[in-house]
């Protein structure tokens, strides 16, 4: 398995800079921001630093939208990265929530977002493609190449990854979700005639290290409440209590009010009271190291290939710090797999 960090770009950006360095050094391999440009800082100008900082490290968006940036741009933005170090750069995607909200819009279709998908992949790797009907290419591309890993949650969303994307966000960490999703990618790809195992899966979520487990749960109960965000556009889309949507995803909405996306992505959010205990245990990791390498074992064996640990909380350093010491090595170890 392999291991990335999750930041919100809040200022100053050369925190975001140095946590990311550190992590590297610590053995994570991806480096993920979110993409609001009204919450948080830009963060493609903290990508460019957090590349220049680090050797190895892979860095994106968690997750960009076909929105807020025109697609030639943002397949530009990831080119001229790529030409500057490397190709060390992942495009994840999805079709946009807090990123449009604020400013009163709504997420895209699903077929815009696959149309995004193939323009900006087709540009960042230097191939002609079809925008709004003209030819366009980025004449100065030389055998680029961009990974575009698709953020998913509903049946239609995680069929459409299967078909085109390189890889899958699911951003929570609940084994049985997780197992339900993978299937519908796997499904998908091998309906489209892909091969399934080169679908990278990637799974995000909170992950707190601490022996406090009440106080981890308040820390992290904010993601229940932006999963939440996602699950209410299903029921809207899908009914509910659909057949199409397993029960383990929908029924803890039932209590949730609305929400304020002022406090979006913070501990303390106003907005996530209707989370129970038993979805931030389901959907986080939490505890001391070993209770995340047993969670971290159940994911691997539902089909995850990345950890990506979402770092907003008050012991960001020190779970960074503890994943490098403590859970890391033994998860990237051989045995691992047969834990």
């Amino acid at each position: 398995m392999r291991f990335g960090l999750v930041l919100q770009t809040d200022p100053p950006a050369w925190s975001v800079v140095e946590l990311m360095q550190r992590a590297e050094a610590l053995g994570f391999d991806h480096g993920w921001t979110f993409d609001s440009c009204v919450l948080w800082q830009e963060p493609f100008v903290i990508h460019s630093q957090i590349l220049a900082a680090t050797e190895r490290m892979v860095v994106g968006p968690m997750v960009t939208n076909p929105a807020t940036r025109d697609w030639s741009v943002t397949a530009s933005t990831f080119a001229t990265l790529n030409e500057m170090f490397g190709d060390r750069t992942v495009c994840g995607i999805g079709r946009g929530d807090s990123a449009l909200r604020v400013t009163g819009g709504k997420p895209n279709t699903l077929a815009v977002l696959e149309r995004a998908v193939g323009v900006i992949r087709d540009l960042a790797e230097g191939r002609e493609t079809e925008v709004d009907g003209t030819a366009v290419r980025l004449p100065w591309v030389r055998g680029g190449r961009l990974p575009v890993w698709i953020g998913a949650y509903g049946p239609k969303a995680l069929d459409l990854a299967g078909r085109v994307g390189d890889g899958v966000i699911l951003q929570l960490a609940e084994p049985l979700l997780v197992r339900w999703m993978v299937r519908h990618v796997r499904d998908a790809a091998e309906a489209a005639g892909r091969d399934p195992d080169a679908i990278t899966v990637c799974a995000a979520a909170p992950a707190y290290v601490g022996a406090d487990l009440a106080h981890a749960r308040e820390q992290c109960r904010w993601f229940g409440g932006m999963v939440g965000n996602h699950v209410a556009d299903l029921v809207r889309r899908y009914g509910s209590g659909s057949a199409e949507i397993p029960a383990e995803l929908t029924d803890y909405i039932r209590g949730r009010a609305g929400y304020d996306y002022s406090h979006h992505g913070r501990a303390g959010n106003p907005s996530t009271d209707f989370v129970p205990d038993e979805i931030v245990d389901r959907f986080c990791l939490l505890g001391p190291p070993e209770a995340h390498l047993d969670k971290l074992a159940e994911l691997r064996a539902a089909g995850v290939h990345q950890f990506a640990a979402y770092a907003m909380h008050d012991a960001v350093e020190s779970t960074v710090e503890e994943y490098g010491r403590a859970i890391i090595p033994r998860a990237t170890a051989p045995e691992f797999a047969t834990r």
